[in-house]
């Protein structure tokens, strides 16, 4: 591996890196998925917001992005250019330019983006520096993989679904920089494999063990009910199959609507950051000059795997 390549397939973080100089590094991502609300607009944002996101896991600013998207030629071209127009809004939100782009004719819309950021490379958040006596702190409620799919199924109350979108497309811009301002350097955001998949993947990366209070986790509105309600599907089954299932995730005493919740795949999720316990008066207080609502969820502590329970 080139000695440039600070981050890349051989630690497998949220985006590759590259140092340019000691004090610099460029930080680069790539995603994409199909629409999950009706919204062309919200759409583009959500699909950028999500895209960024992995920039921010590293501790990064964005500079420019991509788009990446796949269109059905019997699809209104003005849906496309409404969703490309919330992609341009957002990343003009965070900071950056939409740069160019390409676009393919395709059964299936699909959106994303690919993402060039900066990083100062002693400054970065890693899935592999959380450290045992650290807390677990998560900047974003969950519940948006549970209440798009009841979004789909025409289940889900209107106010709901707008809150959803909201968390969905507000960035992580404002916690990285609380982040990296109060000196933290462990972290990921929540996204397809839920809050207990992208936990286990800081536990294992950095050998430890970590244990999350459920009841501490903040929720979206409607997704404890819709959860209660028995909502499944694939991404969620599947991440049953991998995390519980394969031994990986230990709940302990947990009802199978907060298991359902700590497995729910989230879209732009928010980060999910280790916080030295003498660092967690200066996150809170950046957290608190940047509006970001950040919840401690957790700690880590000597062993392996991922423990939730309904209080510790």
């Amino acid at each position: 591996m080139p000695k440039e390549l600070l981050v890349g397939l051989e630690i497998a973080d949220d985006a590759a890196v590259w140092a340019v100089t000691p004090d610099m590094a460029v930080v680069q991502t790539v995603d994409f998925f199909p629409p999950i609300v009706d919204d062309a607009y919200a759409s583009g944002q959500i699909g950028a917001a999500n895209s960024m996101s992995d920039v921010y896991a590293m501790g990064g600013e964005v500079l420019f992005a991509l788009n990446l998207a796949a269109w059905p030629e019997d699809v209104p071209a003005e849906l496309l250019e409404r969703l490309f127009a919330g992609a341009v809004d957002k990343v003009r939100e965070a900071g950056g330019v939409v740069a160019g782009g390409h676009t393919i004719i395709d059964k299936e819309p699909k959106f994303g983006q690919c993402v060039t950021g900066r990083v100062d490379p002693k400054r970065m958040l890693l899935k592999q520096h959380l450290r045992a006596g650290d807390e677990l702190w998560l900047t974003k409620p969950i519940g948006t993989g549970i209440l798009t799919t009841a979004h789909k199924r025409q289940l889900i109350a209107r106010e709901d679904l707008a809150s959803a979108i909201a968390s969905m497309a507000a960035l992580n811009r404002d916690a990285a920089r609380a982040a990296v301002d109060s000196g933290l350097h462990a972290g990921t955001d929540v996204t397809g494999f839920a809050l207990a998949g992208h936990a286990h993947e800081m536990a294992d990366r950095s050998a430890v063990q970590v244990r999350i209070d459920a009841s501490a986790v903040p929720l979206l509105p409607g997704a404890r009910a819709h959860a209660e309600a028995g909502v499944d599907f694939g991404g969620m089954q599947r991440n049953r199959q991998h995390f519980l299932d394969g031994g990986l995730v230990r709940p302990d005493g947990l009802d199978e609507a907060t298991t359902l919740l700590m497995l729910d795949p989230q879209t732009s999720g928010g980060l999910l950051l280790g916080v030295p316990r003498a660092h967690r008066a200066d996150f809170e207080r950046a957290c608190a000059a940047r509006g970001v609502s950040a919840a401690a969820i957790g700690d880590a502590v000597e062993g392996s795997g991922v423990t939730i329970s309904r209080g510790r």
